[in-house]
């Protein structure tokens, strides 16, 4: 097939999950080429290492307004009264899919693959290509849905007198709401206007259907098993975990738990390919505070990544709603238990008392932490189990399969109806 690719991605797991889906696709003898704007993030496993990559401009696009838009990096300042996503930006992204449609169907692509936009979840490419669209989306935009820490619609109390303040913060406010307004209306027209939506777990699903009123399919990811392998180094008392210093991965919620684990005390190491300073500024307080020996890794290697999962004896992994989340399959990859929080999309990837242990609140991890150090059967016995089930399972071939049979039936489906319709 020939695949147009699409996306606007930051570095992280939705940017690695393309790079593996394209990677996997061009093994297979599919002729791709890919299409972004100058903010997606060209150093973290760079498409254009891949296939030929057009670099489009995103004109009048002012970076100023979007500060606390880049997915979760931004959300904190967002709510705090940060930038908003301002009209003129969102009809420069439009005309920017404008453009990239024009050139794909330059290009007389069978199938057009879509990515994540870091602006808007949803841009409105599929509402200008001419053939089948599919959309591989990791979530909604979250801010807009969700309260991270607290939904973005404002509501003031009414004053109780003429207050000059009050007056500025309800004008405010109103430019605020409209923006948003606008950017759902745009990233609902979007998501609808594909033919196939995807995306990584039941629970994504299901936030589409109370976000969008959309059924997508599950289509789930995998981790390269000949990377992230048990090395057969002998395990320390110590507890991993794996995600950006971001409020929303939670790291002070595992820490908190590390600190009440019974002596002798784990340690703590967590691995980040991003941090905001001040949070993890926070951490490091916390730890010293709650007597935590806390290492935190930020951008390390690979190499070291697989390294740190190798010498710990469990991962713990409390995010807030993660969708699917790479680190429980990393970490079963490499032989490790987990232990999580049972919210979001680990639920699907971590089977509770089989490859780890699932929990019902954050009261409850160091528990768990505490069984699974204390039992090194138990530890062997699971981590044993994690890793039959991510050869059998989560493997990048097995995620190339499924993402491909659907490009392949949407493809088929598409020749199918035009077929009939020139019969009739």
């Amino acid at each position: 097939m020939r695949i147009a690719v699409w996306h606007n991605l930051p570095s992280g797991g939705g940017k690695r999950a393309l790079y593996d889906h394209v990677s996997g696709l061009v093994a297979r003898g599919h002729h791709i080429e890919s299409w972004c704007p100058p903010t997606a993030d060209q150093e973290f496993l760079p498409i254009g290492d891949l296939v030929l990559e057009h670099i489009v401009p995103l004109d009048t696009f002012d970076p100023l307004d979007t500060i606390g838009r880049l997915s979760w990096r931004g959300v904190v300042a967002r709510l705090s009264g940060g930038g908003m996503l301002i009209p003129a930006s969102l009809k420069a992204m439009d005309r920017h899919s404008q453009g990239c449609a024009q050139e794909m169907d330059h290009g007389r692509f069978d199938v057009v693959l879509a990515g994540s936009s870091q602006l808007v979840a949803v841009t409105g490419l599929a509402r200008y290509v001419r053939g089948p669209a599919l959309l591989y989306l990791q979530e909604p935009y979250r801010p807009l849905y969700e309260a991270m820490p607290r939904l973005p619609w404002p509501a003031l109390d009414g004053p109780e007198g003429f207050q000059l303040s009050a007056v500025r913060d309800r004008l405010q406010d109103a430019i605020w709401v409209r923006g948003l307004r606008i950017q759902a209306r745009q990233e609902l027209a979007g998501v609808r206007a594909y033919d196939r939506v995807l995306t990584n777990s039941y629970f994504s699903r299901e936030s589409m259907l109370r976000a969008y009123g959309i059924d997508a399919a599950v289509c789930y990811l995998g981790v390269d098993t000949e990377r992230y392998k048990n090395m057969g180094l002998a395990r320390k008392r110590l507890v991993v975990g794996i995600g950006a210093f971001v409020l929303q991965k939670q790291v002070e919620v595992v820490i908190e738990a590390v600190a009440q684990v019974s002596s002798p005390r784990p340690a703590l190491a967590w691995i980040g390919n991003w941090k905001d300073p001040h949070y993890l500024r926070q951490l490091v307080e916390l730890a010293e505070r709650r007597g935590v020996a806390f290492t935190p890794y930020v951008g390390i290697t690979h190499q070291e990544v697989v390294r740190v999962l190798n010498e710990a004896a469990v991962m713990a992994y409390a995010p807030r709603l993660e969708p699917f989340g790479y680190a429980p399959l990393e970490a079963a990859a490499c032989g490790l238990p987990v232990v999580a929080q049972a919210e979001g999309g680990v639920r699907e990837t971590v089977i509770d008392g089989e490859t780890g242990l699932l929990v019902g609140n954050h009261s409850e991890l160091h528990l768990a932490l505490e069984r699974i150090l204390n039992d090194e059967v138990l530890a062997r016995r699971m981590g044993a189990a994690a890793r039959r089930r991510a050869e059998s399972t989560w493997t990048l071939s097995a995620a190339t399969d499924r993402l491909e049979s659907h490009l392949v039936d949407l493809v088929e489906g598409k020749r199918g109806s035009e077929g009939a319709d020139l019969e009739q």
